[in-house]
């Protein structure tokens, strides 16, 4: 079987984005067209269509992580470098409010679980929503390329 992570992110990540925004439970929020994603950056994204991407992007990062995750690891992950001027760089966490938003999102679409005091971990249905898209890019690829349909069996 085919898993999330032996096909490449950014196929997994925009097909499972697709299939986010059908769901009526995952929604942005007004302010999010005119939010940054973190104290770094200097505009808010260009894309309208971001929040899915992030949100299928927070659902790979759950998944490969396979522990509980909190807001603050993924703050982390998110963050970046902001520019200083003629000051050294610093590193500097991304937007809480984003990914917490968009975990509550996910949790009321049943796709991530909360364990209290641990963090944020993938339900079954959420496991099983990434590893079909990942056996459907999969397919695709192997259309293309004979040698990986030894990987679909």
């Amino acid at each position: 079987m085919v898993t999330a992570l032996e096909v490449p992110a950014d196929l997994l990540i925009k097909r499972v984005a697709e299939k986010l925004k059908s769901m009526p439970q995952i929604r942005p929020p007004a302010w999010a067209f005119y939010a940054k994603t973190g104290t770094f950056k200097e505009h808010p994204p260009e894309d309208p269509e971001w929040w899915y991407y992030r949100a299928a992007s927070i659902l790979r990062k759950l998944y490969k992580r396979g522990t509980p995750v909190g807001i603050e690891r993924l703050r982390t992950a998110y963050g970046g470098r902001i520019n200083r001027g003629s000051a050294p760089e610093h590193f500097r966490k991304g937007s809480g409010a984003v990914i917490r938003k968009i975990l509550q999102q996910l949790e009321r679409a049943g796709l991530v679980v909360r364990i209290k005091g641990k963090g944020r971990t993938l339900s079954p249905r959420g496991r099983s929503l990434l590893d079909n898209t990942a056996y459907e890019i999969m397919k695709e690829l192997a259309e293309q390329n004979p040698v990986l349909k030894k990987y679909l069996a």
